[in-house]
């Protein structure tokens, strides 16, 4: 696991400091490979606020109770002073998160004046280095602490707030023709994940080309749409070893491969385990 952070005064403790309209307490970023899975549990939230970034991968959510909203890359997600925060991120995801700790006195009308949702959590921002080059010069300015760094650390946080504003707004503009057609494609793909489908095709078949439609559909999905394929044979594949007695040759028959070795290659790459051995730890019967 890969973790680079840094703290206002060295303090891991939440605070909150009604001094400066901005103030920016931590910031840091997390890459999970071989550990399995990194959870944070926080009953009564954090006095401060806290804004993720999911870079790649996804991120198990749990804003109510036990409900598990799956969040992938694509997306930020804010939390509000005393919010519960329950979130798990998995080593199978691939998952590479950045996130920051923040308080001040005008953060309200900061987050209202570039279109924060005052109520929810979930924002969609699609991927960009910008996003990841912010967060990494927030992480250096803490640990260095030069001259005039919690400026800097205000200034660098409210361009963050921008790029995330103008990304809203350029999507509000993009025409509904764009958006029928992500979810046309979404929905083909769950209908036919188990078919032998070309991403070439499939957008000459709607007059697309096939740059333009997979860069929409990961602005829109975060995730490209042959790992969006990929990831809804999995899923199904891991439903049928949980509650049925196919053997390892039909499930892959039945998601889409022929080859039964190559599908169980591709099954532990993705979960970490074996077809045998995920149906070991997981059969319902």
């Amino acid at each position: 696991m890969y973790i680079n952070s840094g703290y206002l005064n060295n303090s891991l403790v939440d605070f909150k400091d009604k001094s400066k309209p901005l103030i920016v307490g931590s910031c840091g970023t997390y890459h999970l490979f071989k550990h399995p899975r990194l959870p944070t549990w926080r009953p009564r939230g954090r006095i401060d606020y806290q804004l993720l970034y999911i870079a790649s991968g996804k991120v198990h959510f749990y804003f109510k109770e036990d409900e598990d909203t799956i969040v992938p890359a694509g997306n930020m997600v804010l939390y509000h002073p005393k919010e519960m925060q329950r979130y798990v991120y998995f080593a199978k995801d691939q998952t590479e998160v950045y996130w920051v700790h923040f308080t001040g006195s005008n953060v309200k009308q900061i987050l209202k004046r570039h279109h924060f949702p005052a109520t929810g959590h979930i924002i969609n921002t699609g991927t960009s280095p910008e996003y990841q080059r912010i967060y990494r010069e927030m992480i250096q300015e803490l640990q260095l602490c030069r001259p005039h760094y919690q400026e800097l650390l205000a200034v660098l946080l409210l361009q963050l707030f921008v790029l995330v504003d103008r990304h809203s707004s350029d999507n509000k503009v993009m025409n509904s023709f764009v958006q029928n057609e992500i979810e046309h494609a979404v929905s083909y793909f769950n209908e036919h994940y188990n078919l032998n489908i070309s991403i070439e095709e499939y957008a000459a078949s709607r007059n697309m080309s096939t740059s333009w439609f997979i860069r929409n559909f990961k602005l829109y999905n975060g995730t490209t749409p042959l790992n969006y394929i990929l990831s809804i044979r999995i899923a199904n594949a891991q439903s049928l070893l949980e509650n049925t007695r196919y053997n390892i040759t039909e499930i892959a028959s039945i998601t889409g491969y022929d080859n039964p070795l190559y599908f169980s290659r591709l099954f532990k790459k993705y979960t970490g385990l074996s077809p045998s051995e995920y149906r070991k730890m997981n059969n319902n019967f």
